[in-house]
Order: structure tokens, then sequence, then C-alpha cells
């Protein structure tokens, strides 16, 4: 049996390797790093992320909960990780990124069946192939997949926020708090008042953006949609949004503040910190110009400004079956965000999927049966509807998740009795053996 090739080593490549791997399979991975990077890319290292929170909400009643949870129990190499280098953040799953990574790395690297090629892919390999190069694809292969298909590609926008040092932060107009009390205090908040909020939207509004060919805002996603293009929807947009207030309160007031800028631990040693939500294609001093008018943030040091860069996707319902595989030639598979899952927990449950499938083929095996009451499922069945007219990116939700029988009123206990029968189907998977 040949080798499986896996192109690219983000996360759903880090996934699908190690899946294939351990089941006995010889796997070449190729990554184009270090020789060559990709705009949002800064390390050498495999599965990097953006964000200390990019895994993003723990909870069973998140839909991102639920795919972690089926995630964990299916041995995924991403979840076990994000779990050995996790910081606290409430009720979600951050990471030390840099730690992330250099452990994903370390563990592919030592793997007796992986063998890494450093080195650009520039045409779709003859099967068994796993492409999973994410939505920043190389121009060289991004033309050979449309060559491949024969189809044309789709492209939304996608925008990185800002991160600034700890020491910077003027803590006697800020404080630690989680919103309601739940949890441990994991966010810095930096309040606003109504003269003070007024005067940011303002400027943020008339802010200079940085060249960004063929951005339009209807085209950004809308769950990595820019400050200033949210703000540019309404005076009081954001106040209802990220810098909602709700659930905090001023200890220098002892009210809740007009507005709430909240700040999020990048690292494990709580020296940098990300400001929810402002995710932003603003020129880099008018970032730093218009955020330290943000009262706490006055002498905020930037150690990364907010980038915007083009993300590319399949028209994947016409291409690919539920597996992530080429309908014409299952052994032409991808994964990762180029298929249409959005999100980085989603990209590590899509080259799960494909793994587990190529590994079956290989094998001469059974494809398990991941239904549509699971959220790996789900997802699968998802990029594969061939009923779609208007196929675009999605984050995993309940909405795509096959409902109950019976009706339960409130949201939370319903999203819970939905998570809890999906594990009950991802425990019956494990105990056969996937």
């Amino acid at each position: 049996m040949s080798a499986v090739k896996i192109i690219g080593a983000g996360l759903a490549g880090a996934e699908a390797a190690w899946q294939l791997a351990n089941r006995g399979i010889s796997v070449a991975l190729y990554d184009m790093k270090p020789g060559k990077k990709s705009p949002a890319h800064h390390a050498d290292t495999f599965a990097e992320l953006v964000c200390s929170n990019s895994l993003r909400g723990d909870r069973l009643e998140n839909a991102v909960g639920l795919l972690k949870e089926e995630l964990r129990r299916l041995g995924s190499l991403i979840l076990a990780c994000g779990e050995e280098t996790r910081v606290e953040a409430g009720g979600c799953l951050a990471v030390d990124r840099q730690r992330f990574s250099d452990l994903v790395t370390e563990k592919l690297r030592n793997h007796p069946n992986i063998t890494i090629y450093s080195e650009e892919i520039t045409q779709v390999p003859e099967g068994p192939v796993i492409v999973a190069t994410g939505p920043l694809t190389s121009d060289a292969l991004s033309d050979a997949i449309g060559a491949y298909f024969g189809t044309e590609h789709l492209h939304f926008f996608d925008a990185a926020a800002p991160l600034i040092t700890a020491e910077s932060i003027d803590m006697t107009k800020a404080w630690w708090q989680s919103r309601y009390d739940r949890g441990t205090p994991d966010y810095i908040n930096c309040a606003m008042n109504k003269e003070e909020y007024e005067a940011f939207v303002k400027e943020l509004i008339s802010a200079q953006e940085a060249e960004v060919h063929g951005f339009e805002d209807k085209r950004v996603f809308e769950g990595c949609m820019p400050v200033e293009v949210m703000a540019r929807r309404g005076q009081d947009t954001l106040r209802f949004g990220p810098l909602k207030p709700v659930g905090l309160v001023d200890p220098n007031t002892g009210k809740e503040p007009y507005a709430v800028v909240q700040l999020r631990q990048d690292n494990a040693a709580k020296s940098v910190f990300n400001l929810v939500g402002f995710q932003t294609h603003l020129k880099f001093p008018e970032q730093k110009r218009v955020f330290s008018m943000i009262p706490a943030l006055k002498n905020a040091e930037f150690v990364r400004y907010g980038v915007m860069h083009r993300n590319t996707f399949l028209q994947s319902p016409k291409l690919l079956d539920r597996y992530y595989a080429d309908r014409r030639n299952p052994l032409v598979a991808f994964a990762g965000q180029m298929t249409g899952v959005e999100g980085y927990v989603e990209s590590a449950a899509s080259g799960y999927l494909s793994a587990v499938a190529m590994a079956a083929r290989l094998q001469d095996r059974r494809i398990p049966d991941f239904p549509k009451e699971t959220a790996i499922g789900a997802l699968g069945l998802y990029i594969s509807d061939e009923r779609i007219e208007h196929f675009q990116p999605m984050n995993v939700n309940f909405s795509i998740i096959a409902p109950l029988e019976q009706r339960i009123r409130k949201k939370a206990e319903k999203n819970l009795a939905l998570a809890n029968r999906s594990l009950e189907i991802i425990d019956r998977l494990v105990q056969q053996g996937i």
C-alpha cells in the first residue's frame, strides 16, 4: 500500500495525518513552511492559530463545544494538544498558541508512520491524497485545484484581531471579570462612557483601511466581521455586539458601563492579550490611533496589529461527498476551510472524517456512519448537500444537526439534549473500534 499524501499541515492536515498513521497507514505529509508562508502564518511549526481562543467555546450547550467533545472521545490529536496547552478563559478552550503548535509539530515529527517533506505542492497529486492547504492555498495550487475540478473558486475575507502587552494596560481603568461572574474572572474589561464610546465609533468609521483587493462589506464572513465594518452598520451595533456591557460591573462606579472592550489572554504567561471581537483591516497606524482611544488602552503596546486576508473555498456540494472526498475519485479528498467548514475546530473535524474514510477505503473496511445526529456528521452532510443553491462557509451549529423527536422549549435544555444524543452515538462508534 502506497503512502497517503497529505498536502498541508494546518489543523485539518495534522489531524488527518495522525488518524491515518494511528491506523497503521504510512503518511507523507507535505507543508511549504518554512521555505514559504501564507500572509496569515508567522511560525515554522504546524497547526498555527491566529488567536489563543481559536478553538472557541467548550460548553455542550454550544455546538462547537459539542464538536470538541466528539473529537475528544474520538482520539483527536488537535483536542489532545489543546487540552495539554490550555490556558484559563472561562467556558472556552483557549490555548497557549506557540506551545500548542510546537506540541502538534513534535507529535507528528515523532510518529513512526509519518514522513514530513518541507516543500510546496503545485499540482493535485494522484490518490491516495488529502489536500488540506487551507483557505490561503498558494496561487499555483489554487489554480491547479480549479483546473482539477473544472470550476471556479469562490472567496470571502477573514480578519484577525490585534494583540497588546499586558503591562501596557492601564488597570486603574480596567478590571478582571467574566460576564455574569461565570467561572473564574478570565477577561480584562475596559469601560467606556457614552462620550468616549461615541467619539471612538466616529473615528473608527472614518479611519483609513488597508488596501485589500476586491474587498466589499457584503462579502465579509459574518462570524469574523471587521470591527469597522460592524460600526458602519449603526451607532449602537458594537454596544450590542463585542462591546456589550451586559453582565459586567465597573468597580470604579458600581454600575454597568455604557460599553466595554474585553481583553482575553493570548498566552499562558498572561503577558499578551487579544482585543476580543476586534478583527480589523485598518492600516496599522490607524489601529494604534483609534484603539488607543479606549481609556484603559491609551498607552497600549501592540505586539501584532490586526490583519485581513483572502480566504478561498470550493463549491463543495457539487464536488465532494459527505466524507470530503471527490465524488468522481474517492481516493482524492479535501479537508479544512477550503471545503467550506468555517473555523479551526471544524477544520480538524473534517481532517478526522476524511482520514477515517480514507483509511477504511484503503483497508477494505466499511466506512463508519457518522449520522446527522452528530456534529461531525452534520458538517460533512452540510458541505456535500447538493440541494444547496448558494453555498457559503459555515461554522458548526445546532441548526444543521437533526432535530429531536420531542419538543423542548428552553434553548439550553434542547441543545444539551441534542448533545447528549450525539455523544451516545459517538460512544457506540468508539466501542465498535472505528
